[in-house]
């Protein structure tokens, strides 16, 4: 009876083969390692020179660490004596922090003829973006004929740039890409950031509740009256 389930690349009939999704998989270490001659690396960084592979690996495993390859198209091919699961752990470590960092740009958009009130508004997120340790990427599109004058577009955008400039420094010049002006900002040390946007709102806040605790006491002043009326007689 023929088998009903697909063979998969001379694989064995009726068996699935998984895709291996392990990007360290391919790094040839130890027994892996088939070319009679090395160029070893010691953990400290050290050269050893050429030794014959069967060594290099006693040596490495001898030290409870791996043979592994870090430059295989070299003649003969350079390897290192390391931890390879510890290796692996910072790898995937620098990894998740270049992703991480990624996912925290945050975008800020402009136009040329922005009006004030929704400029300073922008300003006051990028400052919050800013505030919590995200990038800023600011950038001013333009619309029609405002590609004319351009000029006016950067003006704006150094006007952002500078308001901003106690929270955050620019990674570049200010760039012109198609129809669009950008930059990118990056937060200061926590200890060095001063935000203007984020603290005159709330003090715009904070002398409101001082009128209103005004207003407040302004009722209590009717009370006080009758008695200094009352001790004239």
């Amino acid at each position: 009876m023929a088998n009903s389930f697909p063979s998969s690349g001379g694989g064995r009939p009726g068996s699935y083969q998984r895709r291996n999704v392990d990007p360290f998989a391919a790094i040839r270490r130890n027994h892996r390692i088939k070319v009679p001659q090395v160029r070893v690396i010691s953990p400290e960084g050290k050269q050893l020179g050429i030794l014959d592979t069967a060594k290099a690996v006693n040596l490495a495993l001898e030290n409870g660490l791996d043979l592994v390859e870090v430059a295989p198209n070299a003649t003969p091919p350079v390897c290192r004596i390391l931890d390879f699961g510890k290796y692996v752990y910072e790898e995937q470590k620098k990894q998740s922090h270049v992703k991480s960092v990624a996912s925290k740009i945050k975008e800020i958009e402009f136009t040329a003829r922005i009006a004030d009130g929704d400029f300073h508004t922008k300003l006051r997120h990028a400052e919050e973006f800013l505030d919590h340790g995200n990038k800023v990427k600011m950038r001013l599109k333009f619309r029609g004929r405002e590609m004319a004058h351009t000029e006016l577009g950067f003006a704006l955008m150094k006007r952002a740039v500078a308001e901003l400039a106690d929270m955050g420094h620019p990674d570049a010049e200010l760039k012109l890409i198609g129809r669009n002006i950008h930059v990118m900002l990056t937060p200061l040390p926590p200890n060095k950031r001063k935000p203007k946007h984020i603290v005159s709102s709330q003090g715009a806040d904070g002398e409101g509740g001082g009128d209103e605790a005004s207003d407040g006491e302004a009722p209590a002043a009717p009370p006080a009256s009758p008695p200094s009326s009352g001790s004239n007689p």
